[in-house]
């Protein structure tokens, strides 16, 4: 066993030397991923903008006001959405926009009969919840000197449900085939995302993760690699971007930390 525990232990260093060093830049590099389905599908509503209001109208007939209303809300509530998260102005109305964006595309797409959509908006979901926590800490370290009365509660339950929510997304990435590669990787991947979802070795595990999904999104969603006349693009597009934003939302755990309702944070009680 003291053969494991030390490599595991060198990781842990390797690890924490990464989030030290970019820990100026990395809270900053987790907010452009995680915003980046939002402000791909914003630039989607302006540059297809009459194709989104016929297939809405299609979709719902629902006539060509409310279609229009429709890819207006989306434009610029994902877009000023974006912007305020970036610009940290007004966090908590920022992710609620954002919020309801992916509730209305969740309806309006019929997504909820499609379980792999699904999953992956309530993976989006636990990234907004990770943005909302960190606004949270932002805010409480304004008052460092003043006690906390128990504030930290709604952060500590965001930081648990976005870590399991994120979980979600990883779920739409294993794939049941008999290749050795495929097996393992399923393993892997599975087992670090239990791990974050239970906050045991969280920051390692996540920044193990980020690198992992990665891989697996250069490789399976090259969209530029398809011609802009194949439906296939926007489908890979659509991909890429959402694992991008659930990235950024595993690299707001690892600047965050998993938070007072983890494993790791009742060993240091132990």
């Amino acid at each position: 066993m003291n053969i494991p525990n030390e490599y595991i232990s060198k990781t842990e260093d390797v690890a924490d030397q990464v989030i030290r060093r970019g820990k100026n830049i990395l809270p900053t590099v987790a907010r452009l991923c995680l915003i980046a389905t939002f402000f791909e599908d914003g630039l989607r509503m302006y540059f297809q903008w009459n194709e989104q209001r016929e297939y809405m109208d299609m979709s719902w007939g629902c006539g060509k006001f409310l279609a229009t209303v429709f890819v207006l809300v989306n434009l610029f509530g994902q877009l000023g959405g974006c912007a305020m998260v970036i610009t940290r102005f007004k966090v908590e109305i920022a992710v609620g926009v954002l919020f309801f964006i992916v509730v209305l595309q969740t309806i309006a797409y019929s997504i909820l009969w499609d379980i792999q959509f699904l999953l992956r908006n309530l993976a989006l979901i636990g990234a907004l919840l990770l943005v909302l926590a960190e606004s949270r800490v932002e805010g409480r370290s304004l008052f460092a000197g003043v006690p906390s009365l128990g504030e930290n509660k709604p952060k500590n339950v965001m930081q648990l449900a976005g870590r399991i929510l994120l979980a979600f997304m990883f779920i739409t990435l294993i794939r049941f085939e008999m290749s050795f590669l495929q097996i393992l990787l399923d393993i892997v991947g599975s087992t670090l995302m239990v791990l974050v979802t239970i906050g045991y070795k969280t920051k390692l595990s996540a920044l193990i993760l980020v690198a992992l999904l990665t891989v697996l999104n250069l490789y399976h969603n090259a969209w530029w690699t398809i011609p802009s006349y194949k439906p296939l693009r926007d489908f890979l597009k659509y991909d890429f971007f959402q694992t991008l934003s659930v990235i950024g939302g595993l690299l707001m755990i690892v600047s965050l930390g998993p938070g007072g309702v983890s494993m790791d944070e009742h060993k240091k009680k132990w």
